[in-house]
């Protein structure tokens, strides 16, 4: 009998799991297609206006502010990509192969990952905040109540300038991250510059940059679209805003691992790695 109550409760748990992931997948899918018909209806509608003010506010709130945090941490992986891999390179007397190594890691896989888990902290937080704070405040009602789509006014831009933020922050991030390999090549192990340049340029191709950068368009929807929707389901006051930015995060992080996890097996199979 115990046995029995035991995996009843087990499998609805593993229901609920499935139904909330569903449901969770669904909400954000659902604010997305919104926000693609508000930007088609102001790319083909003359009475639909872009709100170019609002994206170009938000892309300096959430790009050019994370700029500085972005090189940091960026910078900080270069450095430690170097050092990590000179031992091993070095008994075999390919010290020089860092520059091959690292310019394949961090165009394909590192720029693009970090940037989006560093702006995933900086600005899907606040952008859930934010939201959650104008529902439990009622202005997203008050919105409403004047006629205006909150998705039009509040998440277009947001979705938006994340998408391009980050795809800046990503090119940002892979100068950076190389550059402060190269200088501890050259300065600390004894690699020649020039030869480390070449090394680089024989082995990154465009295909690498231009993965690298659609992973990164990819993962700011994917911030974006989370945020939005995590803010604009906020419910139960002050509470409900920092379960909303935590579940932010945490589902930002997980979906965007994922997503990379998804991207690299496809481009293996097309033979892009």
């Amino acid at each position: 009998m115990k046995n029995n109550n035991l995996k009843l409760r087990l499998l609805e748990s593993w229901g609920d799991l499935w139904i909330r992931t569903f449901d969770f997948l669904g909400g954000v899918f659902g604010l997305l297609l919104d926000v693609f018909i508000w930007i088609s209806l102001s790319i083909f509608t003359k009475k639909v206006r872009f709100g170019k003010a609002a994206t170009v506010a938000e892309v300096v709130r959430i790009g050019v502010r994370s700029v500085g945090i972005v090189c940091l941490v960026c910078g900080c992986i270069g450095l430690i990509l170097a050092i990590q891999m000179a031992p091993p390179l070095d008994t075999f007397g390919q010290t020089d192969k860092i520059a091959n190594i690292v310019g394949i890691a961090v165009l394909r896989e590192l720029g693009p990952l970090i940037s989006a888990i560093v702006l995933t902290g900086f600005a899907g937080a606040a952008i859930a905040a934010e939201l959650g704070t104008m529902v439990v405040g009622e202005e997203i009602e008050a919105l409403e109540a004047q006629a205006l789509n909150p998705i039009r006014f509040l998440a277009v831009p947001r979705v938006i300038a994340t998408v391009l933020s980050l795809v800046l922050l990503t090119i940002i991030g892979d100068v950076v991250a190389i550059g402060t390999s190269a200088f501890v090549s050259v300065e600390m192990l004894g690699v020649p510059f020039e030869l480390y340049k070449a090394n680089t340029l024989e082995e990154v191709t465009l295909a690498d940059f231009l993965t690298g950068l659609l992973k990164a368009a990819v993962f700011g929807l994917i911030l974006a679209s989370i945020a939005c929707y995590n803010g604009f389901k906020v419910s139960g006051g002050a509470a409900g805003v920092g379960k909303a930015t935590t579940d932010t995060v945490v589902q930002t992080v997980v979906t965007i691992v994922i997503a990379d996890l998804l991207f690299t097996a496809v481009f293996y199979q097309l033979g892009w790695t």
